[in-house]
């Protein structure tokens, strides 16, 4: 197997090549390497060494054999390196154990070869960090490939991967994926586990999961790596049917809400975003559903506010406890400035803050649920803008207050933290494209573990305004 044809692959047919016995895993494997390295040196998607060869892996898992990569954050491989984007680790500290999730990817197959790169901590909506570089979007690599989840998009858009971990707390799977043309599911608050060492990272913003490059890899992953470990602070519900099953099966008449106003901060919302999200509105139309102009009422200030209250207490506890584990005082040679700034905000932060917060959290949460009594979809662009560029969120920028930075990256990112809020699922899928070429990510979200209907969409609008046959001028081959 060439490089060229593996890139053509998705992690579902490779996976069938190898238990059809068409290819070998060596043979998959060998193209793999040869596509990260070819890569590599263009779009920087990675940190630190390849690894020599992939980690242990199930062979008998739903995608045995099938190269991936994680993401330098949160998730954690036993004996793997982790760094999270800061100068605060160095080189990064090796990891004691699996997390669950990372558990469920070794028993689902993945042949993890590579960590993929993250800004500082996760707190941005490009992957600029100063210890690795900049993230470079295979697109037009005076680009950004958004963030935080950039160095796995970017790799995956290039197609040296055909799928890799990613996470996010207020948009970081589906920014870097409307940004690089790819599928990005952040599934529901407690659908994927988070343990052991979080029960709710950043007061219940963050999850797990991946990106993709078709909607069956996305449903097929979900499938072989959602569900409760014992000690998960969620429970959800069994489902009937496969996830896979859902995608490929066909969406029952949805009524739909299409609203092109963000729901947080203040930026701009660009014609081109609009546009590909009124195409989609009417493409779902021809598809037999209703789609009409609605939007939840919120309070989007008091939302802006909790949500920076909930980011910045978790980075004042994130850096104060690795200050403390390796006895140093985070200063300019540790931090960048916009991280040091969030941390100190941080630190002046009451109980009474954090309550407020959650109590912003609940309400909002209540207000999407009653909305979604009349409307199964939300419809809107995944971000303000199709991407930006690099360098327009410098993490680094010492003239910035916490505030200042957290206004900046919410100005082109404001459809994407709400589900964040809600715990609700959404899905940004690459159904825009412009004058340049970009690719420009449409966002639906539905109510709260209802990935199943957000999967079903999403099949069928990858055969109504297919996708595969765009690549990146960046590309494997």
């Amino acid at each position: 197997m060439k490089p060229h044809e593996y890139a053509d692959f998705d992690a579902t047919s490779l996976a069938e090549l190898i238990r059809s016995g068409e290819v070998t895993t060596d043979e998959v494997h060998a193209a793999a390497t040869a596509a990260l390295d070819a890569v590599q040196p263009t779009v920087n998607g990675l940190v630190g060494e390849r690894f020599a060869a992939p980690l242990d892996y199930a062979a008998d898992g739903p995608f045995a054999g099938v190269p991936f990569a994680i993401k330098d954050l949160i998730l954690h491989a036993e004996g793997v390196t982790q760094a999270a984007g800061t100068r605060l680790l160095g080189e990064g500290v090796p990891m004691p154990s699996d997390t669950h999730l990372m558990a469920r990817f070794r028993r689902a197959g993945l042949a993890t070869f590579a960590r993929t790169a993250t800004p500082e901590l996760g707190f941005n909506a490009n992957t600029e960090p100063l210890t690795s570089g900049s993230v470079r979007n295979p697109w037009d690599l005076t680009r950004s490939a958004g963030g935080s989840s950039g160095g796995s998009s970017a790799m995956v858009a290039a197609r040296a991967l055909p799928v890799a971990h990613a996470n996010d707390g207020g948009g970081s799977i589906r920014i870097p994926a409307a940004a690089c043309g790819l599928v990005g599911l952040k599934p529901s608050r407690g659908r994927v586990s988070v343990g052991p060492d979080y029960a709710d990272p950043l007061m219940g913003l963050g999850v797990e999961f991946a990106v993709t490059r078709t909607v069956r890899d996305c449903a097929g992953l979900l499938d072989a790596v959602h569900g409760y470990e014992p000690g998960d602070r969620y429970q959800l519900p069994g489902l009937p049917r496969s996830y896979v099953d859902e995608a490929r099966s066909g969406c029952r008449p949805l009524r739909i809400a299409l609203t092109t106003t963000p729901f947080c901060g203040n930026g701009a919302v660009d014609s081109r975003c609009v546009a590909a999200t009124e195409k989609v509105g009417r493409a779902l139309e021809a598809l037999g559903h209703t789609v009409e102009p609605a939007a939840p009422g919120i309070a989007k200030a008091e939302l802006d506010d909790a949500n920076f209250v909930a980011w910045t207490s978790f980075l004042a506890d994130g850096v104060d406890g690795l200050c403390a584990a390796l006895g140093v005082s985070a200063g300019p040679e540790h931090l960048e400035a916009t991280t040091r700034a969030c941390v100190e905000h941080g630190r002046t932060l009451r109980a009474a803050d954090l309550y407020g917060a959650e109590r912003v959290f609940n309400a909002t949460a209540r207000a999407i649920a009653a909305f979604h009594q009349h409307y199964d979809v939300v419809l809107s662009p995944t971000m303000n803008v199709p991407n930006t560029a690099l360098g327009h969120l410098n993490a680094d920028d010492d003239s910035l207050t916490a505030r200042g930075w957290y206004d900046h990256l919410f100005a082109s990112a404001g459809f994407t933290a709400l589900a964040n809020v809600t715990g609700n699922p959404a899905i940004s899928l690459p159904l825009g494209r412009t004058d340049e070429g970009w690719p420009v990510g449409v966002q639906l979200m539905a109510p709260y573990a209802d990935e199943a209907t957000l999967l079903a969409l999403a099949g069928d609008l990858e055969q109504a305004m297919p996708w595969a046959a765009h690549r990146p001028p960046t590309v494997v081959g």
